[in-house]
């Protein structure tokens, strides 16, 4: 890709690859090292330290840019055996530091620090500048199964998405639909799928393919589609509590659409399957309005379905504003379609939700 962000690109690849390393080491091990958080949701040792990765590798080739993630080091500081593991565990990349692109803390006090600058990072706006955001692993649930997860990397220029590189390691970059949790590459490859604003989508190997690869594929346009028919889901079924599932059913039952189509739990890779070609819409509605996304699973990885002609909003219209803080407070839900499509699964969300009773849901 011949963007204004090549070196970012080629940086954070090689960060992304590194990373996937890690998680891979980690996926074999049937201790993973998994923590509790208050949200009730699980982080392993491989989340802190792909953070602690990924902000280290950033920062020496980027000083001034700030970072949002989705860890905090608190939980480290507090127990000095998962302290250790996560420290070691990044030792594993020490050899290759000098032949790759990745750098490391060079203590854990100072990787405690770097996650922390991420834990405790803020969006911040249109007066923010540049601000990385990471997902270092999406999907963890499913993770700890060895199925499904995804790596996310995206930068944002004063609140919006300019770049976006996001790992792979079960989705091969041939893959065909539909895609499920239970999908893994069966070469072991894994794809990194990546765009930048207004130079479109694009997906590689993620292991074997240097950052400087040219072998990368672009991915086309969204073709015109004629009837709600034509449209290919993709969401989570029965695995999450958040979403209002009778609706999201009823919407594709009035949409005339046959099949249920990619069914995967992780968000940020319902993004990739949609910027890759494999779904063009999904929509999710929260079982309540105080329910809000949180931005490191969406940032980045929604611009790759915009890039290839992909309209995104929440179900009141509103775009999405990625500038409010780490929580997305601005907006509820999502809805997602071929542009010309757009307004016409918008309206069937509305539709259905004030026939089912469930106007509160609508701002």
């Amino acid at each position: 890709m011949d963007s204004p962000y090549s070196k970012e690109l080629r940086v954070a690849i090689g960060a992304v690859q590194s990373a996937a390393k890690l998680s891979q080491a980690v996926i074999s091990n049937d201790d993973k090292g998994v923590v509790q958080k208050d949200d009730l949701s699980p982080v392993t040792v491989a989340d802190f330290a792909i953070q602690a990765l990924l902000t280290a590798t950033i920062h020496h080739a980027f000083p001034s840019d700030k970072f949002v993630g989705e860890e905090s080091a608190a939980e480290l500081k507090n127990n000095p055996l998962l302290l250790d593991r996560v420290w070691n565990l990044l030792q594993r990349l020490r050899e290759d530091e000098e032949q790759s692109l990745c750098k490391l803390p060079e203590s854990p006090e100072q990787m405690c620090d770097m996650i922390d600058w991420c834990g405790f990072g803020e969006p911040g706006g249109m007066e923010a500048g540049r601000v990385w955001v990471f997902d270092p692993i999406d999907g963890t649930k499913t993770f700890v199964q060895h199925m499904a997860y995804a790596i996310n990397v995206a930068l944002l220029e004063g609140s919006k998405q300019v770049l976006s590189i996001v790992g792979c390691p079960t989705l091969s970059m041939d893959a065909k639909s539909p895609v499920t949790n239970t999908s893994l590459d069966p070469t072991g490859r894994g794809c990194i799928a990546f765009a930048a604003k207004g130079y479109g989508t694009y997906v590689c190997h993620l292991v074997g393919t240097s950052p400087e690869d040219a072998q990368a594929r672009k991915i086309e346009p969204l073709a015109e589609i004629a009837s709600s028919q034509e449209l290919r889901p993709v969401s989570c079924y029965n695995m999450l509590d958040s979403g209002v599932d009778d609706v999201h059913r009823i919407v594709q039952e009035n949409l005339n659409i046959k099949t249920q189509g990619c069914d995967l739990l992780a968000w940020v890779l319902r993004w990739v399957t949609l910027g890759i070609g494999l779904a063009n819409m999904t929509v999710w509605v929260y079982k309540s309005r105080s329910r809000t996304g949180k931005i490191w699973d969406h940032a980045g990885a929604m611009l790759l379905f915009e890039e290839i002609g992909g309209k995104i909003t929440d179900i009141d219209g509103k775009d999405i504003d990625l500038g409010v803080g780490r929580k997305m407070t601005e907006n509820h839900g999502f809805v997602a379609a071929p542009k010309a499509m757009h307004p016409t699964v918008l309206q069937m969300v509305q539709r259905v939700l004030r026939e089912q009773g469930k106007e509160h849901l609508l701002g």
